[in-house]
């Protein structure tokens, strides 16, 4: 998947993003990029398993 995502969502929406856009699963340790709109910013959803 790729283009911009709305930059005010969180951690649990980023990780329903995942599971459900993109058919993967947010939680075996994988790292997913996120960018804004202008490509100026990123997010990164990382689980660790330390919660």
């Amino acid at each position: 998947m790729t283009g911009p995502i709305d930059f005010r969502a969180g951690i649990n929406s980023l990780a329903s993003l995942v599971f459900n856009a993109m058919g993967r699963n947010p939680y075996d340790g994988q790292v997913f990029v996120f960018r804004s709109k202008r490509a100026d910013r990123l997010k990164l959803l990382h689980f660790d398993g330390s919660g």
